[in-house]
This record gives structure tokens, sequence and C-alpha cells, in this order.
């Protein structure tokens, strides 16, 4: 292929005005920190997660030392249920890949859900806009990607989620208040995070596929939360969805996102016939199969990167976070793969 001649912030930021790109964009709306670059660095895994320079400079030197085409905070999902007042396991002393958690979820009921006003305050969020800063500053051709969980994800991080689940059967008023009180520290958060710098936001409502609601209950409390969400905050915003996706994408691509993000289940041939040149679709390689899987060859991931590309896709991206464990040889040739494959038009997306 033809040398590269845009920056990845000018690969990223074209591909979702849908301009024309050098090459395939090779990035993610979710977490894409690595061990090799962790390592590089001397910290340890837990370290990453707690400090503003640490999570800035793992992010730029992942990117930097494999070539993907942003950088992505933060790295764990806890943050806002630890600012609402949870305890969260950090795993400080641990050198192995352990991701905070919740151990004891302190609201037992729906009722007890209660937002404070001054959220971006509490807890470790005020580290997001001071690593976005640090990013900004010491990698300015890199853009910055952030993301928030939806409501009925988020719900899961501060109650058991089988309430809700039994909820939007028997409960519905009392589930779609609760749900309305995520949304809006949802849509404060990402606002935040806008104004703080972030160069594009994607919203992950994951535990939404059909393999757990049903495309009605999608249709009745999950879409209209994805509108209001995606309304408030500014372009590029991204609508990531995990599991099966088939049956509500046309849906998802309703919902006033710039692209909509897939992962391994979603069949994307099938997304491309019914979407069209409507909306770019950004997915979906296997996060941990293809770049960690000890038996995975090169050979094997190559070509499950040119099955991505030739499925449709207008970026190749993970289907959710790669886990940070991964062989060095597998990613480069991921990466090395979307620029060479990826040399070709997309549905949405024409090239230089």
């Amino acid at each position: 292929m033809a040398p590269l001649t845009l920056t990845p912030k000018e690969r990223v930021m074209r591909t979702f005005r849908r301009e024309p790109i050098d090459t395939m964009a090779f990035f993610s709306g979710m977490g894409m920190v690595v061990m090799p670059a962790i390592r590089k660095l001397g910290y340890r895994f837990s370290q990453v997660h707690k400090d503003a320079e640490k999570m800035a400079r793992s992010a730029i030197e992942s990117s930097r030392m494999f070539g993907f085409d942003s950088v992505v905070i933060p790295f764990d999902m806890t943050m806002e249920s630890e600012a609402i007042g949870n305890t969260i396991s950090l795993y400080e002393n641990s050198k192995d890949i352990l991701y905070p958690t919740i151990p004891q979820k302190m609201w037992l009921t729906m009722d007890q859900v209660n937002i404070p006003s001054n959220i971006m305050e509490l807890g470790r969020l005020p580290l997001l806009p001071k690593a976005i800063g640090i990013i900004k500053k010491e990698a300015p051709e890199l853009p910055i990607g952030v993301w928030q969980l939806g409501p009925f994800t988020q719900a899961g991080q501060v109650l058991e989620l089988d309430i809700l689940l039994k909820g939007v059967f028997k409960e519905k008023a009392k589930v779609e208040a609760t749900l309305d009180k995520l949304t809006e520290m949802c849509i404060t958060i990402g606002q935040a995070l806008q104004a703080a710098g972030a160069d594009y936001i994607t919203l992950r409502e994951m535990g939404t596929g059909t393999d757990l609601l049903s495309p009605r209950t999608w249709k009745d409390v999950i879409q209209p939360r994805m509108r209001k969400i995606l309304a408030s905050w500014k372009s590029p915003k991204v609508l990531h969805i995990c599991g099966a996706t088939d049956m509500i994408i046309e849906m998802m691509a309703d919902c006033g996102a710039d692209a909509v993000s897939v992962d391994i289940k979603n069949n994307l041939l099938e997304t491309r016939k019914k979407l069209g040149d409507r909306v770019p679709i950004f997915g979906n390689f296997d996060v941990f199969a293809l770049p960690c899987k000890e038996e995975t060859t090169v050979e094997q991931a190559v070509a499950a990167i040119k099955k991505n590309i030739d499925g449709g896709v207008d970026a190749v991206w993970p289907g959710c976070d790669l886990w940070p464990d991964i062989k060095e040889a597998n990613m480069r040739a991921i990466v090395q793969t979307a620029r060479e494959y990826g040399s070709k038009p997309s549905a949405c997306v024409g090239r230089l």
C-alpha cells in the first residue's frame, strides 16, 4: 500500500465525517490499554486506574507501540459506582491483570438510587479531565476517545442486575424511573468529558442485546434513553451494544449516533445489507481469540481481520474492551492487516 498520508486523528475524525481517508482506521471506543506498554512504563496494571498521569501515559504508549489510531480512557467500569459511594477493590498489591470490582453494592432496591449532583467531583472521576489534558498535550496526533455505560448497563454496576431484569416485567414504572436517573448521570458525565477535550464518545449500552432483552423491550425501554443521551452529546458519538444485535440493528441506527458498534455475535454482512450506507459500522473482532489466545496463529488473526473488513465495516475496532495481555506479534499483524487490506473504500467512507 502507499505510505500513510494522514495522522491518526485526521484519519479518525474524517471517518466520522464520512470524508475520504488514506486507509481504514484501526481504533476503539472502549478500553485498548495493553500490558506491553504498561510494562515498558514500569507500572503495575492496578496503578493505571487511580493516577491521571499513569492512565494517560499507558493509553498513549499502547497506541504508539502498536499503531492504534486512538487513545481511549478510562479502562474500568467502576468509576461511577465508586463516585456514588460504593467501595471499590483496586487490587493494588497484585501483579496480575485484575480490573477494579465492586465487592458489595450499597443499594439493595431501586428506590434507593440517588445520584449526587456533583458527581464529577467524586471518587476517581476527576482523574478523567486531567488525563485528557495530559494526552492532548503529549500526543496531539492521537484522537481521544471516552465512553459511558448506558443506563441499563450502569444499573448493573449499582444494583444487582436481576432486580432490573425481573423489574422490566413486574415493576416497569420503577425500572424506568431508575433508568431515568442513570440517564441524567450519563448525560452529565459525558458532557463533562467532552468539555474537557475528548474528541469522540461512545455510549456503551452493553447489556441490552437480544440475548438478554427482547426487541420490543429494547424499543420501549432502551431506545428512548439512547436517543435522549445521544441528543445531549456533541458529535462524534458512537452507540455500542454487546451480544446479539441483528434484530435491533436498525433501531440502533435510528438513535442519533454518528456510527454503530457491534461485537462478535453480530452478522456484519446482514447488518450492512440492512443499513446500506445510512450509518458507519464499526466492529467487531474477537478481543481475546485474535490478539491473546495462545493457540491463535498470526495467520489466523490476519484471516479474521480480512473477514472483518469483507463483512462491511467502515473501521476495524474491537467487539469490546481489548484484553490487555496481548501477544505482540498477533497485535501487530492485526493492525497491519487493517492498514493494508483496508486500503479500498468502505460503504460509508471513501479513499483519497
